[in-house]
């Protein structure tokens, strides 16, 4: 089932919602193509995660944990590889899938769902969080790393807009 075949109406805007996402990712991604593959590890210890890959493959990780372990009960994943552009696009198809099962299969996204973290603390979450969360922590992220390339000296050219959903 694909995206735009999501059958349960509810779920509908939220499944064009990550379509829109994901094409957004898509753009940025293929920036990443052109810059240097040694910029896309280069560490730099002022930005959280380091580098760009580790920035993004901390996003996927998040992805994998609220929606997949939590969500749909999925074993724990392991951490995400990356190291180059195109793991980075296999991990995110990794991500999108875990997306597209759980938007085929929550029910009731706004209903309590009682959650006990690792640590013992208990928290009520939706269905819909699971899958907003992790959504926003992406464009929180992207912001970052955007200014990670800026400072590596390779800026984005703006052209698309990443700050935004792309539309369409």
């Amino acid at each position: 089932m694909s995206f735009l075949e999501v059958t349960d109406a509810m779920n509908h805007d939220l499944a064009t919602l990550y379509r829109l996402v994901r094409r957004t990712r898509a753009g940025v991604f293929d920036w990443l193509d052109t810059v240097p593959p040694d910029t896309l590890t280069q560490v730099h210890g002022d930005f959280a995660f380091g580098s760009l890959d580790r920035i993004y493959t901390h996003v996927a990780e998040c992805y994998h944990w609220w929606v997949g372990t939590v969500g749909l009960r999925h074993a724990e994943q392991d951490d995400v590889e990356g190291g180059s552009v195109r793991a980075l696009r296999d991990a995110f198809a990794a991500v999108d899938d875990v997306v597209e099962e759980a938007l085929s299969t929550f029910d009731d996204l706004d209903a309590p769902l009682p959650w006990t973290s690792p640590e013992g603390n208990q928290q009520t979450l939706s269905r819909r969080w699971l899958l907003l969360h992790p959504i926003t922590h992406e464009f929180h992220h992207k912001g970052q790393a955007l200014a990670l390339a800026r400072v590596l000296g390779h800026a984005h050219p703006g052209v698309p807009d990443t700050d935004l959903i792309a539309p369409g």
